[in-house]
């Protein structure tokens, strides 16, 4: 999405704060940890001033304010000098003539193992190829594991550099941004670190979408004032029900929801503003659990608790080690809000997450492989491992970084914890791969339940298994941890590769039959040797495959084996018995095969997938070769063996013909908007083939308009024009089109008043 001229005077306004002097950081190092090497500390920031002399960010601003900042908020954090010291240094290697080896001379292995660790992240080449970038977070996955404070030190310094991301260029914007969103923020979150994960959200919700973000801003600064009414008034109603009851209160305050967690919920629930819960939210903190648990039943007494809503983090910590118990409540006028109890510890721990840990309190190192805490980036890397698409593994890697668990028992009471969403299967994968595969039914709290069915928290799931039961393609229409996923696509796909071995051999035997030709006499040692280079191949079956697959022609195999003229002769002295040959031409002339002819090409419909666009091809059974854009959902998260890829190019002649794409728009509900919209789409040459709209409640519509595109640029352009129109809050390529839509048009201007 290009940030609008409006938005990016208001992204030009954030100034980031005077730079904070170093006598401060240090002071504050003092008071948060009395026993810090400050001389440490000291020397690291003469070495960075003396390093980075003369050197500015594209703010103007000295240099040395970053690796300051970064130093602070780590200090924040209450980290060690180790740490503190490394966020001084951290850009030094990347920046300036200095090496590694003088870091470790100058202030010793452990300061200079994690500024290795952060220059090595700060190099991954995101705006490379997948290839590259999925082999680079694995990397980062490695190093997350190897030692936590590489990870910390990079997530302060992102969430530096996204505080003062207005001074890039927008293209620059928009893709650290992205970035920030798909990757560090997840991060972060699963590290428990809620504090910067929320404001790298808000972030890059800001630069992503500048137009929504102010929208939402202004409409909830409208109400800002009665909230903060309303926290006020909540506060004053329950202190002394709390104090009559003896429950100590270390802190008791209110806060409105975030602007990009809102977003999220009216997009994700389709509700309007006043249909969310949690708007506002109350937090206690006590000093024992025990107290938590009383307070919780004087909130029930005062207001009335929503049914389904309440929710026990501390009796069951969420995987990153968040506890804390929430409720949703209705106060006596009607409005409900949310109230979160926790104690001081559950707290800290809330939010700064895997830096408020002990072990760092005690100077402890920052390895912490024991730790319960980091569970599932041992999980997510085992699972990963396996994985050798980099399509697959990014895809992947990002559903792993995004949990909304619920949280399910075994029949004997384990706790299973998994995203929303998660299905019997999901499940069955969790215990054990073999379970997994077996798994013909469920039973869901005594009740037999198709394998579909989504889990709930406090669900009892019983898996019924039968020996030599094989899992369904039909499962990754549903599953959604990667773990089931991973294991049914490398059960199908060598269940495949299999059936494809046996047809190719069948293929390649039936067109030596054609031609009378016994073709074990040819496989020779030598010459399967010769097949298995040509194909690049490890061995004859896998050749086998390729036949199968499409990918190749058993008459081509077989041209390999028998010199052309004796084919061609056998073949006349058989003239009653025509051969046997794959008869498949392209049906879609604008791309092609590389290395291949006489394949059945078409893009898919899912994606739709224009020139301009990358795309990826894909051997089909019994369809050719299926040609995606690369980004397609499907391509992402569905069934494709990386062994099936076959490299396609858009043709270089003169394409006539347009393409048609559908696109999504989200308006603001004003009068014209349609006119306008329709207005911009015609100026720049383009027609339109059909357009559909709808409005809601709370003032906002979308507006779905199917066009003829000649290319990804001409998109781009259309694209660009209909987000400068007044009101337009985003514009998309709308996914699954079909490409055979009719030319009707239906126009329902009655809903933009």
């Amino acid at each position: 999405m290009m940030i609008q001229q409006g938005a990016k005077k208001h992204i030009a306004r954030w100034t980031p704060l005077a730079m904070i002097r170093f006598e401060d950081l240090i002071e504050k190092v003092r008071r948060n940890r009395p026993d810090a090497d400050l001389e440490l500390i000291r020397r690291a920031y003469a070495f960075s001033a003396s390093e980075h002399k003369g050197q500015v960010r594209h703010s103007g601003e000295p240099y040395l304010g970053h690796p300051l900042e970064v130093a602070n908020l780590l200090a924040d954090m209450h980290l060690d000098a180790v740490v503190i010291a490394a966020g001084l240094l951290h850009d030094v290697v990347e920046d300036t003539l200095t090496t590694i080896e003088r870091i470790e001379e100058e202030f010793g292995s452990e300061v200079a193992h994690v500024v290795a660790g952060v220059t090595k992240l700060s190099t991954i080449p995101f705006s490379s190829t997948t290839e590259r970038q999925a082999e680079s977070f694995r990397k980062m996955l490695l190093a997350m594991v190897d030692d936590i404070r590489v990870i910390l030190v990079k997530l302060v310094d992102r969430l530096h550099n996204m505080r003062t991301l207005g001074h890039l260029s927008e293209d620059r914007q928009l893709r650290i941004a992205q970035e920030t969103k798909d990757i560090y923020a997840p991060i972060a979150n699963r590290l428990g670190m809620s504090k910067v994960k929320n404001e790298l959200e808000e972030l890059a919700f800001r630069h992503l979408e500048p137009k929504a973000y102010e929208a939402l801003r202004v409409k909830v600064g409208e109400r800002s004032r009665a909230n903060e009414r309303l926290i006020e008034d909540f506060r004053q109603t329950i202190l002394p029900k709390l104090a009559d009851a003896e429950i100590p209160i270390v802190k008791l305050d209110g806060r409105v929801k975030r602007l990009f967690s809102i977003h999220q919920k009216l997009k994700r629930q389709r509700v309007n503003l006043d249909q969310v819960y949690d708007l506002v939210a109350l937090r206690l903190v006590t000093p024992a659990v025990k107290d938590c648990y009383a307070a919780l039943g004087i909130i029930h007494q005062t207001w009335s608790p929503v049914p389904g809503r309440i929710k026990d983090f501390i009796a069951m910590p969420r995987p990153n080690g968040y506890q804390s118990l929430h409720t949703s409540v209705v106060s006596g006028r009607g409005f409900a809000f949310e109230v979160q109890i926790r104690t001081a510890e559950m707290h800290r721990m809330a939010e700064d997450g895997i830096a408020a840990h002990r072990k760092y309190k005690e100077g402890g190192g920052g390895a912490l492989r024991d730790e319960q805490s980091f569970l599932w980036l041992r999980q997510m890397l085992e699972w990963h491992q396996e994985v050798g698409d980099p399509h697959e593994f990014m895809q992947s890697l990002k559903v792993d970084l995004y949990p909304e668990e619920v949280y399910s028992f075994t029949p004997t009471g384990e706790v299973k914890a998994l995203p929303r969403g998660a299905t019997i299967v999901d499940f069955a994968y969790t215990v054990h791969t073999d379970i997994g595969h077996q798994c013909v039914g469920g039973r869901l709290n005594g009740k037999m339940v198709p394998l579909s069915t989504q889990l709930k928290n406090g669900d009892i799931v019983k898996i019924l298994t039968s020996q030599g039961h094989q899992p369904s393609r039909d499962w990754l229409n549903f599953v959604v941890t990667s773990r089931a996923r991973n294991r049914i696509r490398h059960f199908i796909n060598a269940e495949e590769k299999s059936d494809a071995m046996e047809l190719g051999r069948k293929l390649l035997q039936q067109e030596a039959l054609s031609h009378n030709i016994e073709i074990l006499a040819k496989l020779t040692a030598e010459a399967v040797a010769h097949l298995e280079e040509d194909y690049g191949s490890q061995k004859i079956e896998d050749v086998y495959a390729m036949i199968g697959y499409g990918k190749i022609s058993a008459q081509h195999v077989l041209g390999k084996l028998v010199p052309q003229s004796d084919l061609l002769e056998r073949q006349v002295g058989n003239a009653g018995s025509p051969p046997v040959t794959q008869d498949v031409q392209s049906s879609d002339e604008r791309i092609t095969v590389g290395g291949f002819d006489e394949l059945m090409v078409s893009r898919a419909r899912c994606c739709n997938p224009i020139r301009g666009e990358k795309i990826i091809g894909f051997m089909t059974r019994g369809k050719g070769v299926s040609v995606h854009s690369v980004g397609c959902p499907n391509v992402l998260n569905r069934l494709y063996d990386p062994g099936r890829r076959i490299a396609v190019a858009w043709d270089s002649r003169v394409d006539p013909a347009p393409y048609i794409v559908r696109l999504a728009i989200q308006v603001e509900d004003r009068q014209g908007i349609l006119a306008d919209i329709s207005a911009r789409i015609t100026g720049i040459n383009t027609n339109i083939r059909n357009v559909e709209a709808t409005t809601n409640e709370d003032q906002y519509g979308r507006i779905n308009v199917t066009v003829e595109i000649r290319d990804v640029e001409h998109l781009e352009r259309v694209l660009k024009s209909l987000r400068g129109v007044s009101g337009v809050l985003d514009v998309e390529r709308a996914s699954h089109e079909d490409s055979e839509q009719g030319d009707r048009v239906d126009l329902d201007t009655s809903i933009f008043r």
